[in-house]
C-alpha cells in the first residue's frame, strides 16, 4: 500500500530540512530576538486587552496625578506601576498603544515603499533603456530629499489646507505615506540589480519563447527569485521606519500627543527630565531601543543565511 505526500506535508519537510531552520537552531541570538519581537508585537497588540487604562478616553486621565514616578522610585502609587507621564496617563498603557502605532507606521510603511520598489526595479530592470534611465533618475532625484524634508512639505501643505485637527486625525496614514514615498529608491535600486542578473538566464528566454506576456515573466518567473534581498532589506527598513516615525514625533512632525506613539512619548517628557520626570522619556526610549535592536538583530541573521556567497553544508 503505498502513502501519499501532500503537498502541505512535501513542504514542512522541506522547511524542516532548510538551511534557514538550520541556523535558526543554532544562533542563539536570532531565536532570543525573535522571542522577544513576538512578544513586544503581541503587547502592542493585544493593548486594549492588556493595557490598565485607556489612554484615548479622558475619563480614565486624572491630571492630579501627573508625574508619579514607577514602583521603584518612593512617591510611586501601586495603581500605576510605571509611573504616569505630565497628563497624568498610565505610562505601561501609554506605551503599549504608543508601540502599537509605531509598529503600524513602521509595517504600513515599508509595504507602501515595497510595492513602488519592486515595481519600479522590476520596469527599470527588465526593460531597460529609456525605462530604465528614467526611473534610474527618478530615485536618484528622490534619494536627495530626506525623509525629514519630505515630511515638512507635506505635513506644512496638508496643516496649512485642512488644519492641525485634521492632520491629527490621519496622522498614521500621512506618516506612512511620507516614508513610503521616502525610502521606495532603496527597493528600487536593489531589485533591478537582481532583475539585470536573472533576465539573461535560460529560464527567462524560455518564456520569451513560449510568447509569454512580460508582465508575467517578471512577476511569475523573475519576482520569486529576487525575494532574498527583498526579505532582508524589509527588516532593516522596517527598523528604519519605525526610528523615522520617533524621529518625526520627536521634532514635532509625527504623531501629535494626544495619540501616543514611541517618539511622541519620548517627545512629551524631553521636557520634565530636568525636574527629576526621567521616566516619561526614558522608559518608552528604551522600548524603542529594544525594538529597533531585535529587528536589526533578525535583519543580520537573516541577511547572513540568504547570502549565496556563504558556505551551506
Amino acid at each position: 500500500m503505498s502513502t501519499q505526500v501532500t503537498p502541505q506535508a512535501g513542504r514542512w519537510e522541506r522547511f524542516r530540512d532548510s538551511y534557514l531552520l538550520y541556523s535558526f537552531k543554532r544562533d542563539l541570538i536570532a531565536q532570543v530576538s525573535l522571542v522577544v519581537f513576538i512578544v513586544l508585537v503581541a503587547a502592542a497588540l493585544l493593548a486594549p486587552w492588556l493595557a490598565p487604562m485607556d489612554p484615548y478616553d479622558l475619563a480614565q486621565i486624572d491630571i492630579l496625578a501627573s508625574e508619579l514616578p514607577p514602583f521603584w522610585v518612593e512617591g510611586a502609587d501601586a495603581m500605576y506601576s510605571m509611573g504616569t507621564d505630565s497628563q497624568g496617563r498610565d505610562m505601561l498603557s501609554t506605551i503599549l498603544y504608543g508601540m502599537r502605532v509605531s509598529l503600524i507606521i513602521g509595517f504600513g510603511a515599508v509595504i507602501l515603499q515595497a510595492t513602488i520598489g519592486v515595481c519600479f526595479g522590476l520596469l527599470a530592470g527588465y526593460m531597460g533603456g529609456r525605462i530604465d534611465a528614467f526611473l534610474m533618475r527618478l530615485a536618484d532625484i528622490q534619494l536627495s530629499f530626506s525623509t525629514l524634508m519630505v515630511a515638512i512639505i507635506v505635513g506644512a501643505l496638508f496643516k496649512s489646507i485642512f488644519g492641525g485637527a485634521t492632520y491629527g486625525d490621519y496622522a498614521v496614514p500621512l506618516l506612512v505615506l511620507i516614508i513610503g514615498l521616502a525610502e521606495w529608491p532603496q527597493y528600487a535600486r536593489t531589485v533591478r540589480a537582481s532583475v539585470l542578473a536573472e533576465r539573461s538566464k535560460e529560464y527567462v528566454d524560455a518564456a520569451r519563447v513560449m510568447g509569454l506576456r512580460s508582465r508575467r515573466i517578471m512577476f511569475r518567473h523573475i519576482l520569486p527569485n529576487t525575494l532574498s534581498p527583498i526579505f532582508v532589506i524589509s527588516t532593516v527598513q522596517v527598523a528604519n521606519a519605525i526610528i523615522s516615525e520617533a524621529a518625526l514625533s520627536f521634532l514635532g512632525l509625527g504623531m501629535p500627543e494626544t495619540q501616543p506613539s514611541l517618539g511622541s512619548l519620548i517627545k512629551s517628557g524631553f521636557d520634565y527630565i530636568q525636574s527629576g520626570s526621567w521616566w516619561i522619556t526614558l522608559l518608552p526610549g528604551l522600548v524603542l531601543v529594544v525594538l529597533v535592536l531585535v529587528i536589526n538583530l533578525l535583519g543580520d541573521w537573516l541577511r547572513d543565511v540568504l547570502n549565496p556567497r556563504l558556505y551551506k553544508g
